[in-house]
């Protein structure tokens, strides 16, 4: 969708349709746009209309202004107006206006600029709800939006906001197309290959397959592996945007997980091509930092693998090396992220980073405490956890931090190995996220457990179902804070 600024009058706007916000409140602004709008407001406002968050109503202008129509858009309250609110009131229109087939609708920013409010946020919205996977259907959908005026004095401000909205935007729907792909087409290797497709522009890539990862000795990762007939791709990617120490994000990045030998229930099972979400997010990021030339250093972990329970399959009550050393006595094979992530965190150092951000899948314990909500967050480092916070508030991908209290570690020992990967369900969220803990050490660390909110049941604003793509907008919020 092309964003353009246009600084006109809204009377005198060709377009198929103007768009007006309004909140619960009177008076509006529009009354100074002239007799014609003000007439059209009056015959609505309070009526049929009430300016309450999400509503919407069309109506034809009759041939009294140049737009054909108006768009009553209410965004609520004018005390809970905030960006997140413009977010949604941007999804909220724009997919309501591509259902009805119009192509070119503009904003008028009037009342929002009054709000101290930015026409960047309804953007953003717009492009986020707008997303669509349909690669799969014989029969596309051809309604679409092909641009959005804002109505708005230029400045260099709003310009720059709006090409990184598109980019941040652009990169949380290429996050999601990896998701809802098929993991029938997205092993690991094809996931190795979407990642070199974006070397260039400050980013190298490389890949360690199967004998690389057995000379490193990442023998955890190789557990989960060894059921599938497709070999693992543990894909570095590398963003040097700055010769300051890396932020090292690893993301799991499971293609497909049946569980293993301890087997998931049928139902639902479909949906676990979503357990590379935290890698999928990872190479949004990467690939949003280079197009926006960040200034920071980057580096992005992937350990590629699916989950399945063939001969070879790694057995409930094996024990395996890590990349650290440690041994793990493997309980359930269900608890399979926390294996590669904690090669991953292991290989992290090596890059010597400043700070290390892993973001998974991890637990069901998550969805069951804060539903779809919220992403569950622990870490050992209080300044990163604050930020994460700050950036979690700004982008709506919001952060619930967990305790990690030491008392957990005892959840994790086994009679056998030096710790066992699961701890049982009391406490699992927190014991699971110890578990990495162990593995991250002292450097500076912040877990992600996104279950809950990497797959979006139903529709929401800008969020269409499926693929949510949490984590970009996050993480590079957090990047740019830090950098």
């Amino acid at each position: 969708m092309h964003i353009s600024v246009n600084n006109i009058r809204e009377a005198v706007c060709s377009c198929d349709v103007l768009i007006l916000p309004f909140s619960e409140e009177g008076p509006h602004p529009y009354s100074k746009l002239g007799p014609a709008i003000g007439r059209l407001v009056s015959r609505v406002w309070k009526k049929e209309f009430q300016g309450k968050d999400q509503e919407v109503l069309l109506m034809h202008a009759r041939g009294e202004i140049k737009p054909a129509r108006l768009l009553f858009l209410g965004i609520g309250k004018k005390d809970n107006v905030s960006p997140e609110r413009i977010r949604r009131a941007g999804g909220r229109a724009l997919t309501y206006l591509r259902d009805l087939g119009i192509q070119r609708p503009v904003l008028s920013t009037r009342f929002l600029h009054t709000l101290g409010q930015s026409p960047a946020d309804f953007a953003e919205g717009g492009l986020l709800g707008l997303y669509r996977f349909d690669t799969y259907r014989s029969e596309k959908q051809s309604n679409r939006i092909i641009g959005l005026t804002i109505l708005s004095r230029p400045s260099a401000d709003l310009n720059r906001r709006i090409r990184h909205v598109k980019t941040v935007a652009s990169a949380s729907a290429f996050a999601r197309d990896l998701i809802n792909t098929p993991a029938n087409d997205m092993t690991p290797t094809d996931f190795a290959r979407v990642a070199l497709s974006l070397r260039g522009k400050g980013m190298s890539v490389k890949v360690l397959g199967k004998k690389e990862l057995v000379k490193l000795g990442m023998g955890a990762y190789l557990a989960v592996s060894s059921g599938s007939k497709e070999p693992p791709k543990c894909i570095v990617l590398e963003y040097r945007g700055s010769r300051k120490p890396p932020v090292v994000l690893v993301g799991k990045s499971i293609t497909f997980d049946s569980g293993g030998i301890s087997l998931k229930p049928s139902e639902g099972m479909e949906k676990m091509k979503y357990d590379m979400a935290g890698g999928a997010a990872v190479m949004g990021v990467m690939k949003a930092a280079a197009e926006l030339k960040l200034p920071a250093h980057i580096v992005g972990l992937l350990p590629a693998t699916e989950n399945l329970p063939g001969g070879a399959a790694v057995k409930p009550g094996d024990v395996v090396r890590s990349f650290s050393g440690k041994t793990i006595e493997i309980v359930n094979t269900d608890a399979e992220g926390r294996l590669a992530l904690a090669d991953a965190l292991g290989y992290a150092k090596r890059f010597k980073p400043r700070a290390v951000v892993d973001i998974a899948t991890l637990t069901g314990a998550c969805a069951i405490a804060l539903g779809g909500e919220a992403v569950a967050m622990m870490g050992n480092d209080r300044d990163l956890l604050d930020a994460f916070k700050k950036a979690g508030d700004d982008t709506y991908e919001r952060v619930c931090e967990m305790p990690l209290y030491e008392e957990y570690k005892d959840y994790l020992k086994s009679d056998i190995a030096d710790i066992k990967n699961v701890g049982g369900r009391i406490g699992s969220l927190m014991a699971s996220a110890y578990f990495l803990y162990e593995f991250a050490g002292q450097t500076p660390w912040v877990h992600l457990d996104i279950a809950g909110t990497a797959w979006a049941e139903k529709d929401r604003p800008y969020i269409p179902k499926g693929a949510s793509g949490i984590g970009v907008r996050l993480i590079l919020n957090l990047i740019e804070r830090i950098a």
